[in-house]
Parts: structure tokens; sequence; C-alpha cells
């Protein structure tokens, strides 16, 4: 299994605690094996779950210049049709994946073309599927244009437990479909506007794998 690397600071503090509790409580209790095996045995599974989820897969995108692929792991929780307020200023279909904290965390282009918008907006912590997340939040904006003009935009939205959005682009970069472009940590939620007349492939409650499943088809 691939760690990310944005999982090596995190894990290498994790252990120092875990092994400093685990010394701390053989100190405290030395004629208590049950006690020291028990918080053994939780701090085995506490290390796990953080490994697990700072694990970093090899995917193989297949390209496709009609093709929006998902960016991120998890579950569609919202296809709409909505207006975008901060670059678009019109309407847009809107598909949003939530990630939890099970989820694979890394995000990946989900087209080829050149980053021509990013920001980044400070925000709140609402719970990622909270309607409000993707404009009260903190997030990325990102927006890539493809190769025919049309132009796409995603956001990495952070959740009640994502606390950090680490992202890898900036304005005037070239991007590729299915490459690494950011990673959030512990939950959170990706959304994709898309022009009205794509065709969207996914239906709510999909199970989407980031850089490889097809989200939809531009006209």
């Amino acid at each position: 299994m691939t760690i990310h690397r944005e999982g090596i600071a995190t894990l290498s503090l994790a252990l120092a605690i875990l092994l400093a509790i685990n010394a701390t409580i053989a100190y405290l209790f030395p004629t208590q094996t049950l006690t020291r095996q028990v918080v053994i045995v939780v701090s085995i599974i506490v290390y796990l779950i953080i490994l697990q989820f700072f694990r970093s897969p090899r995917r193989k995108t297949v390209q496709d210049s009609k093709h929006i692929i998902a960016p991120a792991d998890g579950k569609v929780v919202v296809i709409e049709e909505t207006v975008e307020t901060e670059y678009f200023n019109g309407p847009r279909r809107q598909v949003s994946i939530f990630m939890s904290p099970i989820n694979v965390h890394v995000n990946r282009s989900p087209l080829s073309g050149m980053v021509s918008f990013f920001k980044y907006h400070p925000g709140k912590y609402l719970v990622a599927w909270h309607p409000k997340s993707s404009t009260e939040n903190e997030r990325t904006t990102i927006v890539v244009r493809h190769e025919s003009g049309v132009e796409v935009m995603f956001r990495q939205i952070a959740g009640a437990l994502a606390r950090r959005i680490c992202w890898y682009v900036k304005e005037g970069d070239a991007v590729t479909q299915g490459e690494e472009f950011g990673f959030i940590k512990f939950g959170s939620r990706v959304d994709i506007f898309l022009p009205l007349d794509a065709k969207i492939l996914v239906k709510l409650g999909d199970k989407p794998v980031s850089g490889q499943t097809v989200i939809a088809e531009l006209a």
C-alpha cells in the first residue's frame, strides 16, 4: 500500500503519541497486564485507521477529451442545475461527491487543460453534505479550460472533520486528466460545475472512483 506524502508527518506524530501513551500506561500500571494489552490493541487499531486514510492507490486513467472523470472517491450526493456566482455567474449543472473518512482522499483532475482560475477561500467547517458548505466552508475553486474552450469548475470543500485542504496547482498550470491536483484530510466534498449541455452519466447514490469513473460527457 502506497502512503500519500501528506500523511507522513501525521503518521509520525500519531505513532509518537501512541508510543508515549503506551509507555505511560506501562509505567503507571506495571502489574495490570490486561489494561496494558487493551491499550496496545486500541493503539494499533487507531494507527491502522489513520494509515488507511492516507493510502494513495495507483489509478490508471483512460483519457478521453469528451469525458469528465470523477475527481474524488465517494458518493454522489447532488445532481442539479444551479446558478454559479463566483466565476461563471450563470447556470451550470452541479455534481457533488461526498468523501467519508474511509474513502481515498486524493483528488484528481477531471479533464485535461489549463488552469484559468484558482482561488482559496478560508471559511467555516459545516458538515460536508450541508447545502451551504459549498459557499461558506473553507474551500478552493479551480477552473480548467478544455482544449475546446469549454471551462469546468471544481471545488475542494472542507467538512466538519477536514481541517486542511492541500492543492498542487495554480493559474496558468497545464493539468492532465486523472493527474493528482490535491488532497483533503478527514472527510470532505468535491463539487463539479459543468455546462448545461453536458450529459451526466452518474446518478444519486453512485460511488465513483477518482481517476477512473466517467461522471459526465461534454457535448
